[in-house]
């Protein structure tokens, strides 16, 4: 029987579970900061840039799942945008790459690689999409702008692929079970 202020058992595991999993968060976040921040290569026509911090969106959605790639996705992205100059892009960032961490850690479901691949797709498409959508017609940069852009965006979900698909098969049997 519940009692007005008492704590079951389930209630009280949860506790611990969800502070690991802030924490975990806000690390993963500030690891995508620093990732995205290594490497950026300009990109004039919309005032963008290619960088690699894709390879920790996805090895954190794809470990930990939609709460925490997409947070991680969203706030580390952006914190990256605005720590650069990038800051007009950073409202577009947190959400394009929250859906996209969201998405993917969604669909994957710890075990199988088809599911990976399949929140990897998912996730890459939302990304590659919503940076489209946003600089064509809400940043009003146009098409053929947006368009240039494309490319730099495959290769950044593609090497999010090849390397952060692997990392998460890999060290899946290697972390506690609280994490994931």
């Amino acid at each position: 029987m519940h009692v007005f202020g008492s704590r079951t058992r389930d209630s009280a595991l949860a506790s611990p579970r969800i502070a690991v999993k802030v924490a975990l968060t806000a690390g993963l976040a500030a690891t995508t900061t620093v990732a995205t921040m290594l490497i950026q290569i300009p990109i004039p026509p919309t005032r963008g840039y290619l960088n690699f911090g894709e390879i920790l969106v996805f090895t954190s959605a794809l470990l930990f799942g939609r709460f925490v790639g997409g947070l991680a996705g969203g706030v580390g992205s952006a914190m990256a945008d605005i720590i650069t100059g990038y800051g007009y892009f950073a409202p577009y960032t947190l959400i394009i790459k929250g859906l996209e961490g969201f998405f993917a850690g969604a669909i994957r479901d710890g075990k199988s690689t088809r599911r990976d691949l399949l929140g990897w797709f998912v996730g890459a498409v939302a990304m590659v999409t919503g940076y489209f959508l946003t600089e064509a017609y809400v940043m009003g940069f146009g098409v053929p702008a947006a368009l240039v852009e494309v490319p730099s965006n495959v290769i950044q979900v593609l090497s999010g692929a090849i390397i952060a698909i692997p990392l998460a098969r890999g060290l899946r049997n290697r972390i506690p079970k609280i994490l994931i």
